[in-house]
């Protein structure tokens, strides 16, 4: 467990209202984070962003429902402003990406895509200090677990990992 206060003067952003996403906002704020919630229509056009991120969740799981092509649209309409706006000019910063849970092709190759975007964009963000990773929880996955990954990696004990994918529990 994380020290209480450890998120403090934090900004953390939540795309998607999903369990998952839930659960990460429930824990960060818990730990002194200021939450802010982004909602992301993953058939619409990109938004501008306006503000200050040091840490985008995209809680893929939240718009599994919209089909595999809208998580994956989802995810790029809700990180690429986010970054450019509030963590490319301001000095870098944290993307977490929480896929599906398994049980399905649809939810297989979902998550997929968001561990190969989370891998390819820490590449070409990398010089921006911008670190993507993917969460891909397995069916008997807590959300209090994901939320708990996702305190340490925005933590300053976390600062180290970019480009992973974190499988957690049970996957099959």
């Amino acid at each position: 467990m994380l020290r209480d206060g450890v998120l403090a003067g934090t900004a953390i952003v939540v795309a998607g209202a999903g369990e998952l996403g839930g659960a990460v906002r429930e824990r960060a704020a818990a730990l002194g984070a200021d939450v802010a919630d982004r909602a992301v229509d993953p058939r619409g056009e990109e938004e501008a962003f306006e503000g200050v991120a040091d840490v985008l969740v995209y809680d893929g799981a939240a718009v599994a429902a919209e089909g595999m092509q809208a998580v994956l649209d989802g995810a790029w309409l809700a990180v690429r402003p986010v970054a450019r706006a509030a963590m490319i000019e301001q000095g870098g910063g944290l993307i977490v990406l929480l896929a599906p849970r398994p049980g399905s092709p649809e939810a297989e190759a979902v998550r997929a895509g968001l561990e190969n975007l989370a891998r390819t964009l820490s590449v070409e963000w990398a010089r921006h200090q911008v670190r993507p990773v993917a969460i891909l929880p397995g069916a008997a996955t807590s959300p209090a677990e994901v939320a708990e990954l996702v305190a340490f990696l925005a933590s300053p004990a976390g600062a180290y990992y970019s480009g992973c994918a974190f499988t957690l529990g049970a996957v099959g």
